[in-house]
């Protein structure tokens, strides 16, 4: 962890050039695909989206009638954000130390991408589940580790898509399903992965040097009847 927080003088890129690179409209593609292909109950949902960036996820329960409240801790991508879209509730959300409070708890949080750009993830975990009413909808890259290590990594706080702090991490399937167990009765794995090469199918040996590495986790108030979730971390897994 460094000593201190290095000042962000300038971005390598503006927000919009880099959220939309094509490396980055391929991999949200190919992520919300393999979203919908799970079957679960959205539609018409109360959602609170963290680390929203651009707002790039958004449109994804906008166009099932959800009723969405956006976070970002970047203000230049809050701004951009606010620009998008004028209609939502748009706040500031730091999830380094998150204090926000709303109304109420909602019926979906989701958290796809935000979580390895964080120093700790154990507390922004704890705040979401305290917001979390039914579905707890989290994607985030992991490593192949044993044990319990978060695994910190240094990450270039110049740019928009990264962590504010200039620190992320990468923990590993087990300790984030133990960490969601403590919040939530009903945990799952999908049994299937997005068609992109950073969701590894086969888990019984690392990837290549450089690659990221992700998975996607369910966590639930109830028990959610589908054959598509797994209740144990796969060794093995399809493209959907």
């Amino acid at each position: 962890m460094p000593d201190a927080v290095p000042a962000i003088s300038a971005l390598a890129c503006d927000p919009v050039t880099e959220f939309h690179s094509w490396e980055y409209l391929r991999h949200n593609q190919r992520r919300q695909e393999h979203l919908a292909s799970l079957g679960l109950d959205l539609a018409g949902a109360s959602v609170l989206e963290v680390g929203a960036g651009i707002g790039d996820h958004t449109t994804f329960f906008l166009d099932r009638g959800c009723r969405v409240t956006s976070t970002e801790g970047r203000p230049e991508n809050l701004e951009i954000l606010r620009q998008r879209f004028p209609q939502l509730d748009i706040r500031q959300l730091d999830m380094e130390r998150p204090d926000l409070q709303f109304a109420e708890p909602f019926d979906i949080i989701y958290c796809y991408g935000l979580l390895y750009h964080l120093q700790d993830p154990a507390p922004a975990i704890d705040y979401m589940a305290q917001w979390c009413r039914r579905l707890l909808l989290l994607e985030t890259c992991v490593t192949f580790t044993d044990g319990d290590a978060i695994n910190p990594v240094a990450e270039p706080v110049e740019y928009a898509s990264q962590a504010v702090s200039g620190t992320g991490c990468r923990p590993n399937r087990r300790w984030l399903l133990n960490e969601l167990r403590k919040h939530f009765p009903y945990v799952y794995l999908p049994a299937t992965q997005p068609w992109h090469e950073q969701f590894p199918l086969e888990w019984t040996a690392p990837p290549a040097a450089g690659l990221l590495t992700r998975a996607v986790f369910i966590a639930s108030r109830q028990s959610l009847d589908n054959p598509l979730l797994l209740t144990e971390i796969p060794s093995r897994q399809r493209r959907h």
